[in-house]
């Protein structure tokens, strides 16, 4: 199970929970199955992205997410665009004031440049990541780990950043912990398939 059990007893837990059912989660008929981002074909489809673009459902996750990066203690925060760049502007913006961090994005297909002022490698954009710090990449929905690795394997070869590990909103339970295990990446998720979907 990648959810960290105590974040389940936060009331906030299940109200983010009904939304995401309500407005990110689809399940398709039986022979309509849905061809995810992995190429995988799958019943159960999730687009987070209303939920991020909403005002409560937003704090919400900005809130639960700054539970567990606050016991990480990350000084970036930062993923794959695209699913990973509302995520990061949601988790700096609401993190306590006492406890800053900084966002970035990793382009899927590097540019010819990095970010001119920040010093940052081809394809990494927003804080710079040149002078290193620990680093927590963030993921919208996870479901072989595929996305994640990237933008984590970019930072360890062009950055001294050190990862800290990978924090996702839904862990669809196909094989993305396995996959970070066998890195040796720590992995968690706020919710699982099973959380929302009636598996």
């Amino acid at each position: 199970m990648t959810v960290h059990a105590p974040i389940r007893d936060d009331e906030r837990w299940q109200r983010l929970r009904d939304m995401i059912e309500e407005m990110a989660y689809l399940e398709a008929e039986e022979d309509q199955w849905f061809t995810l981002a992995s190429g995988r074909k799958s019943k159960h489809f999730f687009d987070t992205k209303p939920v991020m673009m909403h005002p409560e459902a937003s704090q919400l996750l900005g809130a639960l997410l700054n539970v567990r990066l606050d016991e990480w203690g990350p000084d970036l925060v930062g993923g794959l665009e695209l699913g990973a760049v509302p995520l990061t502007a949601i988790a700096i913006s609401t993190s306590a004031t006492d406890c800053p961090r900084l966002g970035f994005m990793v382009r899927k297909e590097a540019k010819g440049r990095g970010g001119r002022k920040t010093s940052n490698p081809p394809g990494v954009e927003g804080s710079s990541i040149a002078s290193g710090g620990k680093v927590v990449i963030l993921e919208d929905v996870t479901t072989t780990g595929g996305s994640s690795l990237k933008a984590l394997r970019r930072l360890e070869e062009n950055s001294p950043c050190e990862i800290l590990g990978v924090i996702s909103i839904v862990d669809r339970a196909e094989g993305g912990a396995d996959t970070f295990a066998q890195a040796g990446v720590r992995f968690e998720s706020l919710f699982t398939l099973s959380d929302i979907a009636k598996c």
